[in-house]
């Protein structure tokens, strides 16, 4: 799912520097410069009133002369968050990403990442991790999966980890299978990518409907206790599981499945030449620092 909102179109526009109208006046309880946010948006990309926007008080960041608000959007499809920057003075909106070089960001994305009870796929001491944030249900989720099916085994020097990030507004089967994914691994950890193949492979069979008759039936032929399985997905442990995985990708700011970290550094959607071209970068990288 590479965008959940149509009315968002606006976040996957390039870096850019817009000058802000101040023709509208502010109403309580917003500032002037918050509900000249809003004005703008709404302005430039036809968001009507059924469109919730709500434009957090802007904080400044460090020295930099720029401030930050958080922007909140909500339809009846399902809601998504956004940074945007303004300069001091309320003229120019920034829309993009906003880079502070005095950091490493691979190193800031990696120590955010928590991969403990997350699933394994490949030698654990590989060079090259891939941490994958998926939605079962997610049609471009399958295509990563299907691309990586046929590319992973060209890299043993590459381990990936899967990560719950199902999104419950628009998919809703998504959060069933990923509380079955979990109860599979609790029993099983190998079997999990046996599930993982097992629900993208099937995921046009599967409906909200009969995603838990679906999934009994994948643990019955894994050979998984079932009655222990059926108590799993009822259980606490594996909803606070699952949150825990969408809590941590919200930490990493992922707004759209699939999204991954290679080595820590991100990549949106399932591009295959994309991921091959950021493996070979790392590897070559590793080859390089031995000499």
């Amino acid at each position: 799912m590479k965008n959940k909102l149509r009315p968002l179109a606006f976040l996957a526009l390039a870096i850019s520097i817009t000058p802000l109208s101040h023709a509208q006046q502010p109403a309580a309880p917003q500032s002037p410069l918050q509900k000249n946010i809003e004005t703008y948006l709404r302005r430039s990309f036809a968001l009507g009133p059924d469109v919730q926007i709500t434009v957090a008080t802007p904080t400044e960041i460090g020295n930099s002369g720029l401030l930050e608000a958080n922007i909140d959007v909500k339809t009846a499809q399902g809601s998504d968050k956004v940074k945007m920057y303004i300069t001091k003075d309320g003229r120019y909106l920034l829309r993009g990403e906003l880079s502070d070089l005095s950091k490493d960001p691979l190193a800031e994305n990696t120590s955010k990442l928590d991969l403990s009870k997350s699933p394994v796929l490949g030698d654990t001491k590989a060079t090259v991790t891939i941490v994958e944030f998926a939605d079962f249900e997610c049609p471009v989720c399958r295509n990563l999966h299907d691309a990586l099916r046929g590319l992973l085994p060209n890299y043993p020097q590459v381990k990936l980890i899967f990560k719950d990030f199902p999104i419950d507004a628009i998919h809703p089967w998504a959060r069933t299978a990923s509380l079955a994914g979990r109860c599979t691994y609790q029993q099983d950890p190998a079997a999990f990518w046996k599930f993982y193949d097992y629900i993208y492979d099937k995921q046009d069979l599967v409906s909200a409907a009969n995603v838990y008759d679906k999934v009994v039936d994948f643990a019955a032929q894994a050979n998984l206790n079932r009655d222990v399985f059926k108590a799993c997905l009822a259980s606490p442990q594996a909803t606070a599981e699952v949150d825990a995985s969408l809590a941590n990708g919200n930490l990493l700011e992922v707004r759209s499945t699939p999204t991954l970290f290679i080595n820590g550094r991100r990549i949106v959607g399932a591009d295959p030449h994309g991921i091959q071209q950021y493996i070979d970068y790392e590897l070559a990288q590793q080859k390089a620092a031995k000499k």
